[in-house]
């Protein structure tokens, strides 16, 4: 490869902060946050509440962390919820639920990770003593597995009404909420509006270093800083990790149709490869791609190793590729190359 940069596709957590973004986090004020004295975190839960149209936010060092917060604010032992089975917050964070909050779920197939309002009234479990206590309902959106799939947002009015009368609870891992955002006719404020917390995470598509934010009630987010503390999450002078949040949200939201593009591009040259068996339907920045008998899985892995590619299978024959804020269309190019190549 020489002097030639590697192409991490891995995912959009790869990115490293830009100058402008290096400049904002050097430049912070900073104080000591768990006794709320950090200006910086405070301007930040503040801008964010108010582009979602919530009361409160709460800065958590990773999506995990304000997606088991919720969880918890939201439930009790015997406790349940329900969630695809595909969901981030069921298959990559190691069973927190039942760990952290002694809760079970109820998983869902669903399709490609988005579950429907009939899902949750077929669903909800009878007032007996035999059953978990149905409680919440969590929903990602853009869905990892899927492939970056969104939910429609008339669907989502459907699954808030379904949990009214029962009086569950719906919360939103919006890890790439923001991605799903660029896609659609709404606004942050519409979700806002609908969800009783909502998780959105600063380090994928948004290209910050560290960081996510609950969302919620002022009530909920009090409740919550009390589980951040517990579970380890409280954070000193961490205005320099908000600055680069205020950044990300400022300058980093509007380029986003740029990544969806080149996936989108990346997704027709895979439908045309010799290698590929399928490609999931490619609407935001995830590429989800099946490979044929020509290659097996990890294989082709160490082959995008030698032309300078980095990404990984989600299953023996299922490999992702996300584009980011590090990669751009001469990046494309080199890849689009080696896919003729292979």
């Amino acid at each position: 490869m020489g002097a030639k940069q590697f192409i991490d596709l891995r995912s959009d957590t790869v990115t490293r902060p830009t100058s402008g973004m290096l400049d904002a986090m050097m430049t912070a004020q900073v104080g000591d946050d768990v006794f709320g004295e950090d200006p910086t975190v405070n301007k930040l839960e503040q801008k964010t509440a108010a582009l979602l149209g919530m009361e409160a936010a709460l800065f958590c060092p990773s999506g995990t962390m304000t997606n088991q917060i919720a969880i918890n604010v939201l439930t009790a032992p015997m406790c349940e919820v329900i969630c695809s089975g595909m969901s981030h917050l069921y298959y990559y964070e190691s069973a927190g639920m039942a760990f952290n909050s002694s809760v079970s779920t109820r998983t869902i197939h669903g399709d490609r990770g988005r579950i429907t309002a009939q899902d949750v009234l077929d669903n909800i479990n009878p007032d007996d003593e035999h059953n978990a206590i149905t409680k919440v309902v969590a929903l990602e959106n853009t869905v990892n597995k899927g492939g970056g799939a969104c939910y429609d947002f008339n669907e989502i009015k459907k699954i808030q009404k379904a949990c009214k009368t029962p009086g569950l609870s719906l919360h939103l891992d919006g890890a790439r909420l923001f991605n799903a955002l660029a896609e659609t006719k709404q606004s942050p404020k519409d979700y806002g509006k609908l969800f009783d917390t909502i998780s959105i995470c600063l380090s994928k598509g948004l290209g910050a270093p560290v960081g996510s934010l609950l969302l919620s009630t002022k009530e909920n987010i009090h409740k919550a800083r009390r589980v951040r503390k517990v579970f380890g999450g409280g954070m000193r002078q961490a205005g320099y990790l908000a600055a680069a949040g205020i950044y990300a949200l400022d300058h980093h939201v509007q380029r986003l149709k740029e990544d969806h593009q080149r996936a989108k591009t990346l997704g027709s040259a895979l439908q045309a490869a010799s290698f590929v068996e399928s490609v999931v339907p490619v609407e935001t920045n995830i590429v989800i791609f099946q490979l044929n008998a020509k290659y097996e899985g990890e294989a082709f892995i160490r082959k995008l190793t030698t032309h300078g590619i980095h990404a990984f299978t989600m299953k023996p024959q299922t490999v992702r590729f996300v584009t980011h804020l590090d990669f751009d269309d001469v990046m494309l190019e080199r890849v689009l190359q080696v896919i003729k190549k292979l």
